[in-house]
Formats: C-alpha cells, structure tokens, sequence
C-alpha cells in the first residue's frame, strides 16, 4: 500500500475498529500525520505570528489537524494491533498508565498534606514526601518508557500469516 492509498484507506474509516490494518497502511498514516502537523505549525506562525513575550504561536491551523485526526490515529492504531494478532486495547496501555500517574501524584499531595495538619513540625514530613514523590515519578518513568517501547515494537512486527480472530489478512 501507497502513501496516497494509505491516507485515504485510514480517513475513509474514520472511526472503523474492527478489521485489520496492515503495517504500510498504519505507517505511511503515521508519517502523513507528522509531515502535516510539520508543515501546519509552520503555516501557523506564518498566519498568526508568534507572542512576543513567550515566543509561542497560536497554534490553531495543527491543533485542529490534531483534534480531526485523533480519531483515525488511534482506529488505525487499534487496526494494526489487531493485524499482529493482539487487542486493540493495548494501544491505550501508555494513556492509562498516565493516568494513574496524575492519580497517584494527587494522592501522595492529598496524603501529605492531611498529615502535615496532624504532627507539630510539618518539616519534618518534607524529606519522606520528597523521596516518595521522586522515586515514584522514577518508576513510573521507566514503565513508560518500556511500555512505549513495547508499543512500537507491536506496531511494528509483521502481520499474522491467514485469517486471525480480528479477520482475514489485508491486502
């Protein structure tokens, strides 16, 4: 498949997360996406210039580029599982372990900040909160980092061979 074909196969199912996606569709769709969202954070600053105290465009022209194509990323994405032979869930295996990073952070400040109100020197918690905080971004760092890596490693292997529970081979 074709970058042209790719494009128009990946829009053209929107929202389709069933099926299979093959590993040149998913792909040349990757690449049109980053030499869009390229070329519209460049047109961006042309257009709506920059901020003159933080340097940063507008950034309208490539966030809704973005936005519109969230929906067929991730379809195409979920298709491309589906292809190597595994649930298309997986994909949203790196958003969910953010997620429960933001709800740990918040939980560790909530914590330690009831406890601050319950003992006479409040500096004295500073230390134990500090270490736990660090050494938890720490770790979670890291199960992002192998996660992620392990989700380009599924996007990329080769397709199963005949018909798998996801349907038939693509073309």
């Amino acid at each position: 498949m074709g970058f042209i074909q790719a494009i128009k196969v990946c829009l053209s199912k929107y929202v389709v997360f069933s099926g299979r996606a093959a590993r040149s569709e998913y792909w040349w769709f990757v690449l049109f996406v980053i030499l869009a969202s390229i070329v519209l954070a460049f047109v961006d600053v042309v257009i709506f210039g920059t901020n003159p105290e933080t340097g940063e465009s507008a950034n309208v022209l490539n966030s809704g580029f973005q936005l519109a194509v969230l929906l067929p990323m991730l379809a195409a994405g979920w298709r491309r599982l589906h292809d190597t032979g595994r649930p298309g869930w997986y994909l949203l295996l790196p958003m969910a372990l953010g997620v429960a990073t933001m709800v740990m952070l918040l939980s560790g400040v909530a914590v330690f900040s009831v406890l601050e109100g319950g003992v006479d020197d409040p500096e004295t918690l500073r230390g134990p909160a500090a270490f736990l905080g660090v050494t938890g971004m720490f770790v979670m760092w890291g199960l992002q980092l192998i996660l992620s890596i392990m989700m380009i490693w599924w996007l990329s292997r080769p397709s199963q061979k005949g018909a798998n529970e996801y349907g038939p081979p693509v073309a």
